[in-house]
């Protein structure tokens, strides 16, 4: 990472509470990145942003739930009211949980994907003419499990497959436009989320063993960079991209 490369420029990052979104958030600020920071978890959000303005950074913390429009729609117009510009999104926010397929409701279904499509669409949406003056970027956070059928997280793998597609639609829709659209798709992170899922009685943990990484999980720590070049000029070869960084998981 190349200290200072975000002087001046502003970037929104949601799912900062925790986790990888807290991580990015951290980076962005370290080099030298205005933040519009977002997450459903008032307390956590309110730690990050007092983490990046301690040392001297500047960070606003917006509580959002990205499941609805009307949300997106506010955060976004909240950062530019702030700053005055966008030059990056960073829909790091995510929704996860395992379930058997057969007890899957229409409510849990739903809100998988809220979380994991739906807000990212509409926060690109709110984005994209502020991007486009900046010549900016948005970052994505799918997951291996888009490109992999992965038992126990039908909702949330059919959500990531969603999310890798959007990705690519934007792009070829924004081809002609000074804006880079790129996702990552990373397997298992150590995060909270992920630490204590919730396992419902009966699953098959042999199956759910194929998806381990045979090289372990990763910390948030180890894909910032990979986040921050996509959305910085380093980034300029990149659009419609999503960069597996999944440790294996699905080379084979």
């Amino acid at each position: 990472m190349t200290t200072g490369e975000f002087d001046g420029k502003v970037v929104v990052v949601t799912g900062a509470a925790s986790g990888l979104g807290r991580a990015t958030a951290l980076a962005f600020a370290a080099a030298g990145a205005r933040l519009a920071l977002a997450d459903i978890d008032e307390a956590g959000l309110a730690a990050t942003a007092a983490t990046v303005t301690g040392p001297g950074g500047e960070a606003v913390p917006i509580v959002t739930d990205i499941a609805d429009a009307d949300s997106c729609a506010s955060l976004i117009s909240q950062a530019h009211a702030r700053f005055g510009r966008i030059d990056a999104l960073c829909n790091v926010a995510g929704a996860f949980r395992f379930d058997h397929a057969a007890s899957i409701t229409p409510d849990v279904w739903d809100r998988i994907f809220a979380v994991n499509v739906r807000g990212p669409f509409f926060l690109c949406q709110a984005a994209l003419p502020h991007l486009t003056e900046s010549s900016g970027a948005i970052v994505n956070v799918a997951s291996a499990s888009a490109f992999l059928g992965h038992a126990f997280l039908t909702h949330y793998a059919a959500s990531k497959a969603a999310l890798v597609n959007l990705t690519k639609s934007l792009a070829m829709e924004y081809m002609h436009a000074p804006v880079r659209i790129n996702a990552i798709a990373p397997g298992g992170i150590n995060t909270a989320m992920t630490a204590t899922p919730s396992v419902p009685e009966g699953i098959d943990f042999q199956l759910l063993a194929r998806y381990s990484p045979l090289r372990g999980s990763a910390e948030p720590e180890d894909l910032t960079d990979l986040i921050l070049m996509l959305a910085g000029p380093r980034g300029k070869p990149f659009h419609g991209a999503c960069l597996n960084v999944d440790r294996g998981i699905t080379a084979g």
